[in-house]
């Protein structure tokens, strides 16, 4: 593919122009929005941060296993 190619995780409307979205950008807005969306949730107080990141821990330690636990 050459430099000036880019593949577009989804195309768009935005003021009548269709408007290509790339992977990166993609992964981008969806990391801003969920960081946004978790501050908030701190701020309101509806949720622990500690609570929060030992939910995250546990839910990595469940769903994405090391190679050497794979072989166990």
């Amino acid at each position: 593919m050459a430099d000036d190619e880019q593949k577009f995780a989804l195309k768009m409307v935005v003021d009548g122009k269709e408007r290509g979205v790339t992977y990166e950008e993609l992964a981008l807005s969806n990391n801003l929005a969920q960081e946004a969306l978790v501050s908030l949730l701190i701020e309101k107080k509806l949720i622990d941060p500690k609570e929060f990141m030992e939910k995250i821990q546990a839910i990595k330690k469940e769903r994405y296993r090391s190679p050497e636990d794979l072989q166990k």
